[in-house]
This record gives structure tokens, sequence and C-alpha cells, in this order.
């Protein structure tokens, strides 16, 4: 099977869409054509598929990305046996035609509810976007097939679509036990996932001897404050680090961090950061999103503190480093849970599945009727 991958809003080493689902595809023998913004992001192609640069929609700066994706998918529609891609802003570029292979759109957030947290948008323009998402959501629909990240995207759609979520690789064997001088968070920064409140986290634990590692970009309001308290010597910010390395990072931490807002798009999702915090063995710190709050309250893997209570944040960490048998104990539970319930590897083989049936059923459906001649 040939399939082509596409995004122009997330970066090319994007977790859910290289290291789960392009490696899924590639371990099951498929080719895969990677349209991405390579050159933006600085990142070189993966010699194992064939890659197409594009530029990156940022901001209100999007035409020429979207322009230059519709180019780049009505070439690779030619040989292609199905079309996956991963932004709204894609459904505008896809090739038209009867001949043109299934097209996949795998939802990955609940863009209405995102739009809250974009503050380069005028205030006008949230209040009127998210009726018009919805009848792009629909139209998308009824014109191709939809993957979910999540269960309560179900709740947008008429029709039930299944559901591929935000597992992440978790280590055969157990990571080292949790250790006491160092908090890290892993993942994107913004003023929405709670930023500002690392920052004083981290000014607040370096009065303790409890340093704070920051793994991954940031959005430019919140770089300058992220910078300055770099300088300060308040925390470690790497920027942006492949998933891979980035968890490995977070192996041995004192506890992860997960300080999201209580926005929309963030409100029925499971923070991935969450799992993959469990995962590496160690206690997650989040906000009381309810998947948030009901997973690590049921398996009793972490702390829930209040929305942007920086004192419960800090009160947090400095019982989890005066207890490192409560502290371990969190951990080992964690990565139990999430080797028996979110390991990609035991969901890989149900997403591929999916794309290898839907691009059966139009072989056979566009295959001329049994005994008829066809003219080559």
């Amino acid at each position: 099977m040939r399939v082509c991958v596409a995004t122009v809003v997330h970066h090319p080493e994007d977790a859910r869409i290289l290291h789960r689902q392009i490696r899924a595809l590639l371990d099951a023998g498929h080719e895969v054509t990677y349209i991405a913004p390579f050159t933006h992001c600085n990142v070189t192609p993966r010699p194992e598929v064939r890659a197409v640069d594009v530029p990156r929609a940022v901001g209100r700066r999007r035409y020429r990305a979207i322009r230059a994706a519709r180019r780049a998918l009505r070439r690779a529609a030619k040989d292609s046996d199905v079309i996956v891609v991963h932004d709204i802003e894609l459904l505008f570029a896809l090739p038209r035609g009867r001949r043109r292979p299934p097209c996949v759109w795998d939802v990955h957030e609940d863009t209405a509810g995102a739009l809250v947290a974009k503050q380069y948008l005028p205030e006008v323009l949230c209040r009127v976007l998210p009726p018009l998402i919805r009848r792009i959501e629909a139209n998308a629909e009824r014109r191709m097939r939809l993957i979910l990240a999540e269960d309560s995207y179900q709740a947008r759609f008429d029709r039930l679509h299944p559901v591929v979520r935000n597992t992440t690789f978790v280590p055969e064997t157990a990571p080292p036990p949790p250790g006491d001088d160092r908090v890290v968070y892993v993942g994107h920064l913004s003023a929405a996932r709670g930023a500002l409140e690392l920052v004083e986290l981290a000014r607040r634990l370096a009065e303790h001897g409890v340093r704070m590692d920051l793994v991954g970009a940031a959005d430019p309001g919140v770089r300058p404050v992220l910078r300055d308290a770099q300088h300060e010597g308040l925390l470690d910010w790497f920027g942006y680090v492949p998933n891979r390395h980035a968890l490995r990072m977070a192996e041995g931490a004192l506890a992860g961090l997960s300080l999201l807002h209580d926005v929309p798009n963030y409100r029925q999702s499971l923070p991935t950061k969450v799992v993959e915090y469990m995962a590496r063995g160690i206690p997650v710190i989040t906000t009381p999103l309810p998947l948030s709050a009901s997973l690590v309250g049921r398996i009793d893997c972490g702390v829930i503190v209040p929305f942007g209570d920086v004192d419960a944040m800090v009160h947090a960490v400095l019982r989890l480093r005066e207890d490192p048998e409560r502290r371990a104990a969190m951990g080992a539970r964690g990565y139990a849970e999430a080797l028996h319930h979110h390991n990609w590897p035991e969901h890989a083989a149900e997403f591929v599945a999916l794309l290898e049936e839907w691009a059966l059923a139009a072989k056979i459906a566009s295959a001329p009727p049994p005994g008829k001649a066809v003219t080559v």
C-alpha cells in the first residue's frame, strides 16, 4: 500500500504522525510519502519516507502553505492508495475528482475549542469562526473518512468513527525510580498550557534546591518569559527535542508536570504527556481536567492540583520530595498502567488495518465489473 501523509501545521517529527503512525506503516511494509514543513522546522527527513517539503502554516500566514500542499497532494494522489491529512487547513487542499484515492482526516483536536488559546486572532474571529468550523467538519464527514484521537470527539459528528488514541511507546523494562531534585515538563509551551505557572513554580522551587527542565517549543508570546527565566538560572529550557529523546530526558525526574488550563480544547482530552510521564515511571502533577484527574486519581500515580494554584503545585512537589517511597510507588503504578493499557505497539496494527481496509474497498469499488472488456 502507498500512503501519502500530510501536515502543514504540525512539526515533521510530531510524535503521533511520525513516531507512531508513519512508523507503524513502514514496519508493516507500506510505502509512505510525507508532505511536511521540513525546512521551516530545520528537520532532515527520514530516509525511509519520500519527503515533500512545504511551507509551514503559522499564525495568520497560512495561504502559502495550503497552496503548496494542494500542489503536492495533487501530484501524490496519482500514485497513492490512501491520503491521510492531519490539519483542518488541508481539507481545502485535497485533490478533487472521482479518481482521487480515499482521503482520511486524522482529527487531533477540537479546532473550534482551541481558538480561545490563539492569542493572535482578533476577538471577533474567535466568535464567528466556531460555527464555520463546525460546518467544515460536517462537510468533511460527508466527503471522507475520519479517525479521532479522543472518544469525546464523537459528539461533534453525526456518525461513529474509529478512535486511534494518543498512546505512547512504553519501555519493556521498568525505568529508574524517580529522583528528588528535578521536575520536568515535556510538550509545547503556551500560556494556556501553563507556561507562566511553570516559570513561577521554577522560581519558588529554586529556593528548595529543585530545578526544572522544560522540553518543548514555545509560542511567541511566552518565549521572552522563558528566556528571562533561563538567564536567571531558574530553569533549563531545551526547546524542541524529538519525542523519543525528550521522554528519555524525563526519566529519573521527581515528577512530570501537566498544568493545562481549563479551556474547551483540553477539557475533554487526555493530555498525551500524562501517559508519557507514567510510561517513564515518574509521578504526574496535573491540573483537574476531567480525563487527567480521573486517570491519575484512579491509578494513584500522581497529584491533582487546582488550576493556576502555584502554592498547591509547590506543596505537591515538596511533599513528593520528602517521601521517596510514595513517589516510587506512584511511578511504579503509573508505569504498569501505561504498559498494559497505553502502549502504542498494542494499537499500531489496528491503525494500519483501517487504512488497508479503506484502500482495498476503494480499489474494489473502482474495479470494472467481471467480464467487462477494459480498453487499454
